[in-house]
């Protein structure tokens, strides 16, 4: 979430880029970081700050985590682009300035509004398991017990086969106007140029350094010279341009079942570790078969009604749509007013909380498992759900999940007991591109933790994901309720991804979306409140402080919540503490963009969590 300018040819000195004075004061209610240090002692005179977390104009916006990134889908706008042509491109500047959540080696999910037939489309790049994977490719044969988190995300055995070049071939050639080599240019001149190093860069590197010392071709590439890049200092990853020429030279076609593709499969089954090295960094499943077999797919997005509008998601493999729109349509059943905000986010707590259990319950890869998504999102189902909340109680969690059946009771007596919930790594990016025809793209990408595998293909500049760590990884005990997010073969693992697209009237009203793993679903959700039952503008809405609440016992949220909400929310047996993290204190990162009338967009990013962002448009308004 870094402010960075790319380095032009003649440029040798780093720019150090700050928050607008008057955008973080705006929005004070958002959690704030520390001071960013001082630029380091490589670094040149600092420049005015050009970065702004708000922006309204004309012409198509976009709101990205990063400057140049932003910057990247400005100019592919300007030139007469798409929203798909910027979002891509915009994806491949990320996964040079973002490449620890970022990259060719990940996947994502878009949601596309198509203007020219008015309808929404759901773009799933999402990994898939190698053929090989089974149900207990995560048990430990030595013990019988699933692996450590750890040394399961350090590991060939986590990296699934990435989606992210399929999803954007997929996109361009349904959507774009553009071709892939011509989007990857900017990206190009970005990765031989150079960015400089901010403290956020400088910290993911650190907080990775001893695993990424372990992994020889990690080693070269992230610890140049052996030291953790210094703020200030200027990286540059030659060997990604040299993938991304390659790429527009030679097509998707060499990354899935070329020469690349045979690289990634050789790197999976025997990840480069440095023989002095005692981390046992395990081979994994992938075969070259597994690449040439990977599809992105375009799927039937997820809808619901809400408050007289239409709000879209990302159906299954994604939990995000599904999760988010039962969510709604549980609240949909509740007045929120604006006047009571205590009422209104108990409500929202505890919707969120049944709709987290019937998640862990039913859903996963549609494609491999039985997902009952049309009745999770009905009416008569959540009446069932909405039944159990009670407006001055809060529910003991975690609630047992329902029975989307079809056949729904006034009521049913709440639960006690549902699955743990599994753990996602928070560390992902979105960003929102609109353009002057009325295109609208929404879209989460990432490779899992900070870092990923931690393993870097040989020579290419990037990191693999570490995705197949959103499996479950242990098989119910006999007797329970069957899990539908265990391993298999060719199965994606489940994600909380959300690119969220809103239409009111059949037009774009809203887009948005953040990383956060768990907490994407409800940061999403309790932005959607803020903006359409409490009245706040989407600058305010974004910027809100956040709470989550997953169906645990306890609500996490960030200690600017907990001071305007903490006792009102207590009183009604709501047990609140400040989330853990990473990072500890700030929930998500979120982007979002709003037609506020014909023409007329806000790009809106963070004003200050995790850094800020970048919002841009083509023609300011005056």
């Amino acid at each position: 979430m870094r402010r960075r300018t790319a380095l032009a040819a003649a440029l040798t000195v780093a720019a150090s880029l700050t928050v607008p004075a008057a955008h973080a004061t705006a929005h004070a209610a958002a959690p704030v970081p520390a001071p960013v240090p001082a630029p380091g002692p490589h670094a040149g005179p600092a420049r005015p700050p050009v970065n702004q977390p708000v922006a309204t104009g004309y012409g198509g916006a976009v709101s990205t985590v990063d400057l140049d990134a932003s910057r990247t889908a400005l100019d592919v706008l300007k030139r007469g682009g798409n929203a798909m042509d910027a979002a891509v491109a915009a994806g491949a500047a990320l996964g040079v300035t973002e490449p620890y959540v970022s990259a060719i080696g990940g996947g994502g999910y878009i949601t596309y509004y198509d203007a020219r037939t008015r309808r929404v489309h759901a773009l799933d790049g999402r990994e898939f398991a190698p053929e090989r994977m089974r149900q207990d490719s995560f048990i430990d044969p030595a013990t019988g017990r699933p692996l450590p988190f750890d040394q399961a995300v350090t590991s060939g055995l986590g990296v699934g086969v990435p989606g992210t070049l399929a999803q954007w071939d997929l996109g361009l050639r349904r959507f774009g106007t553009r071709d892939l080599g011509t989007l990857l240019r900017p990206a190009i001149r970005l990765a031989d140029r150079g960015f400089v190093v901010d403290q956020e860069f400088h910290d993911q590197t650190a907080v990775n350094e001893a695993r990424f010392r372990d992994i020889v071709p990690t080693r070269r590439l992230f610890l140049p010279d052996g030291e953790v890049p210094e703020v200030g200092s200027v990286f540059r990853n030659p060997d990604l341009a040299d993938t991304y020429r390659q790429l527009a030279k030679r097509g998707v076609d060499w990354f899935y079942e070329g020469g690349l593709g045979k690289e990634i499969a050789r790197t999976v089954a025997r990840p480069p570790v440095d023989p002095d090295a005692t981390r046992n960094v395990r081979p994994g499943l992938m075969e070259r078969g597994d690449l040439a077999a990977y599809r992105a797919v375009v799927r039937k997005p997820t809808h619901v009604p809400y408050r007289g509008m239409d709000v879209y998601g990302m159906p299954p493999s994604s939990s995000g749509g599904a999760t988010i729109g039962e969510a709604l349509t549980i609240l949909g059943n509740f007045r929120l007013d604006a006047r009571d905000p205590v009422t209104a986010l108990h409500y929202y707590l505890e919707a969120s909380k049944l709709a987290y259990a019937d998640r862990g319950r039913y859903l996963g890869d549609a494609d491999k498992v039985d997902v009952p998504l049309d009745e999770l999102l009905s009416a008569g189902f959540a009446r069932e759900r909405a039944c159990l909340i009670k407006p001055d109680q809060a529910a003991a969690a975690p609630v047992a999940p329902g029975s989307p059946d079809g056949s729904y009771e006034p009521c049913i007596p709440p639960g006690t007991q549902t699955r743990a919930l599994a753990f996602e790594g928070p560390q992902t990016t979105h960003l929102v591109v609109a353009d002057k025809w009325g295109n609208v793209a929404s879209y989460t990408v990432s490779i899992e933790q900070f870092g990923g595998s931690g393993i870097t293909v040989p020579g290419r500049g990037f990191l693999l994901n570490n995705e197949l760590t959103d499996f479950s990884f242990q098989p119910p005990a006999p007797g329970q309720a069957p899990d539908p997010n265990l391993p298999g073969p060719h199965k994606r693992p489940r994600s909380s991804m959300s690119p969220t697209l809103v239409l009111k009237d059949g037009r774009p009203k809203l887009a948005l979306g953040t990383p956060g793993g768990s907490t994407i679903i409800t940061t999403v959700l309790q932005i959607l409140m803020n903006r359409i039952d409490l009245g706040m503008d989407l600058p305010a809405a974004l910027g809100a402080p956040r709470a989550t609440q997953r169906n645990t016992p306890l609500v996490y949220a960030e200690q600017p919540f907990i001071d305007r909400y903490g006792r009102g929310l207590a009183a009604r047996g709501h047990r609140l503490e400040v989330f853990p993290g990473p990072p500890a204190g700030v929930i998500g990162a979120a982007t979002g963009l709003e037609f506020l009338r014909p023409g007329l967009v806000q790009a809106v990013a963070e004003p200050v969590r995790r850094g800020g962002g970048s919002a841009l448009v083509v023609r300011p308004a005056r």
